[in-house]
């Protein structure tokens, strides 16, 4: 019987094992990714996104200026990058009783950074494949939706240097 169990396991182990590498997926697809104007500075783009939240009762609940940390490192060739996290916990709160695995997307991530020319980019997760993918009842799907669209509201505010 235990020989038979752990046939099983192995077996099942090897399963997932193979699932798991011929999952693919084009990265750059789980992402929306808006350009900064040029006339917007990195820090104008900051204060504009979190004006935009503020107005939109979405709260800032964390800031990493990774940028920061590889100068502390020493690290050559720095660029800056900012990654800020928002939440507008009501909605979080109903998403994560609905179903626990929500949690992991939480709270929501926008990356604000500069690439090798120079030029300042916003990235966040695109709402949409949570959207569309989860059986959410119509009134949770409404909510996801706000959030999806105060997302977009913040990120445009900060592409656009909008105060």
């Amino acid at each position: 019987m235990i020989r038979n169990l752990l046939a099983l396991a192995v077996f099942t182990l090897s399963i997932i094992t193979v699932h798991a590498e011929t999952i693919a997926f084009d990265i750059a697809q789980t992402v929306i990714k808006m350009p900064i104007s040029e006339d917007v500075s990195i820090d104008e783009a900051i204060e504009s996104m979190q004006l935009r939240a503020n107005s939109l009762n979405v709260k800032q609940v964390s800031h990493q200026p990774m940028y920061k940390e590889f100068e502390a490192l020493g690290l050559s060739d720095n660029f800056r990058i900012e990654i800020f996290q928002f939440c507008n916990a009501k909605i979080a709160k109903a998403m994560i009783e609905f179903d626990m695995t929500f949690a992991a997307y939480m709270p929501c991530r926008v990356v604000i950074m500069q690439d090798k020319a120079d030029k300042g980019w916003l990235i966040m997760m695109n709402p949409e494949l949570f959207i569309n993918s989860a059986q959410l009842p119509p009134k949770l799907k409404a909510e996801a939706k706000k959030i999806r669209d105060d997302l977009m509201s913040i990120i445009q505010a900060g592409a656009n240097g909008e105060l």
